[in-house]
């Protein structure tokens, strides 16, 4: 009986990928990449499973490990997987699957014909044909081309006859990219399989994203909502959602005391879990003295743009006696529209009255309120 054991190396430090921890560790979907990765083998079955780890990372890979051998890595990717071999020597194994805990999207069909390629070979990888034009550079300019005919781009599990691939590790001096280098140097012919496009390395930030969409993992929706409230003041006009509108007095306030502008970027910046206006644009700072409330709308959304969300639809409602808002309406809607950089029918600005009660029925001031929703797919 053929005995096959796959092992999913997670022992790299991988830091750019963002997050302040490595990557592997990482959540995607609820749970760790690496947890993705290892449960794929876990489907299709295996006799042994080897999960490599940092030393660091002990806690990490026994919360998903499963009863998954665990072993600890090496300074290399070359020193980790020789490590797992070692591990594996004696248990009877005869072929084994190496794969990278960075590839959490492994599906069972790649992982099946890497093992099927392994009935008549002796090494097996799964490959993606380069399709795209090549370029060789020199700095930032293309110095030539590179003929693709024949490249491939490598990705994991690479599959091997146990003892060769072992053999082939102990006697290797290091350095290695992958596990086909390692058995290409010590004389080993590697067949291709075809690879898959969704199989990606999560390497930066927006992988994650990618592989979330991948995944068919729930978007990020979240909303906000603010609230603002501006007296009257000494004045002609007042701003309202941008638009300048003409009225008996002004509002009263730090910058130019936009009340609707403020809730609404108060409810992004709720939505967001950052705070208010004051948290960023603090009133006691002189340079925000009369400012275009347009620049903290358009802060607010950059900060929405930079954590991957895009704003759904927004509304704002004016609570006033006077002046008339249905004759600005739709100015003020596309106003809004283009700070945040959406379609006019996603956004809307309505106004109602407190019936003469409170401090605005006795026309004391003009009261907002603001809804927002963002998504993040």
């Amino acid at each position: 009986m053929i005995r096959t054991a796959a092992i999913v190396v997670a022992a790299g430090r991988g830091l750019r990928a963002g997050g302040g921890l490595p990557k592997q560790w990482r959540a995607l979907a609820g749970k760790p990449i690496a947890a993705h990765a290892l449960g794929a083998f876990r489907t299709v079955g295996f006799d042994s499973l080897v999960l490599v780890h940092h030393p660091d990372d002990r806690a990490e890979a026994e919360a998903i490990a499963g009863g998954a051998l665990l072993v600890e890595g090496g300074a290399t990717r070359a020193e980790s997987v020789r490590a797992a071999l070692e591990a594996l020597d004696g248990a009877g194994i005869d072929r084994v699957l190496i794969h990278d805990a960075a590839r959490p999207l492994v599906s069972p069909a790649l992982i099946g014909r890497v093992l099927a390629a392994l009935d008549t070979h002796d090494a097996a990888a799964p490959g993606l044909p380069v399709t795209d034009a090549l370029w060789r550079a020199a700095g930032d300019t293309v110095s030539g081309t590179q003929d693709r005919e024949g490249l491939f781009a490598a990705q994991t599990p690479q599959g091997f006859r146990y003892a060769l691939i072992l053999a082939a590790h102990r006697a290797h001096p290091g350095g290695a990219a992958d596990d086909v280098e390692v058995a290409r140097r010590a004389g080993h012919v590697v067949a291709v399989v075809p690879g898959e496009a969704d199989n990606i390395k999560i390497t930066a930030p927006a992988d994650f994203a990618r592989a979330e969409r991948l995944l068919g993992g729930a978007m990020d929706i979240r909303t906000g909502s603010g609230f603002d409230v501006h007296a009257f003041g000494p004045g002609d006009h007042v701003m309202l959602c941008g638009v300048r509108v003409p009225h008996r007095a002004g509002l009263v306030g730090h910058s130019d005391a936009d009340v609707g502008m403020h809730a609404l970027t108060d409810a992004i910046y709720g939505a967001l879990a950052e705070g208010d206006i004051g948290r960023h644009f603090p009133p006691s700072d002189p340079q925000w003295k009369g400012a275009p409330s347009e620049v903290f709308l358009s802060h607010a959304a950059a900060r929405a743009r930079d954590r991957g969300f895009g704003v759904s639809n927004c509304d704002v409602t004016l609570i006033c006696e006077h002046p008339k808002i249905g004759p600005h309406a739709l100015a003020m809607e596309g106003k809004l529209a283009a700070i945040l950089g959406i379609g006019a029918d996603r956004v809307s600005v309505k106004a109602t009255t407190s019936e003469r009660l409170g401090f605005t029925g006795r026309e004391e001031g003009i009261a907002a309120l603001a809804s927002v929703t963002l998504v993040a797919p």
